[in-house]
């Protein structure tokens, strides 16, 4: 799992026909303090209401994804698992 910032819509005029009816989002992964690792994002599927700007959790793993959807036809791998309403991080 990754943490991830939601950096923007995707919208498709056609797509893959198990992805009808699903949102796509822009995501960019962030470290623990919220700074963003990288300039590239990646395009997720999202199926727990996120929004531009939240902190998600983020799972890139086919498997997962397939489980989560219940079949193996969509051509998915990277997909969003949670939204991140708070952080606490302590030291030990």
């Amino acid at each position: 799992m990754n943490l991830a910032k939601v950096t923007g819509n995707l919208v498709a005029t056609q797509k893959n026909k198990y992805l009808v009816g699903h949102k796509l989002l822009l995501i960019r992964n962030i470290d623990l303090e919220g700074n963003f690792k990288s300039e590239d994002d990646t395009i997720a599927l999202d199926l727990t209401d996120a929004g531009i700007g939240d902190t998600v959790l983020v799972v890139k793993e086919g498997d997962a994804v397939q489980q989560i959807l219940g079949h193996s036809n969509a051509p998915v791998n990277t997909m969003i698992v949670a939204v991140v309403d708070n952080m606490d991080i302590s030291e030990k």
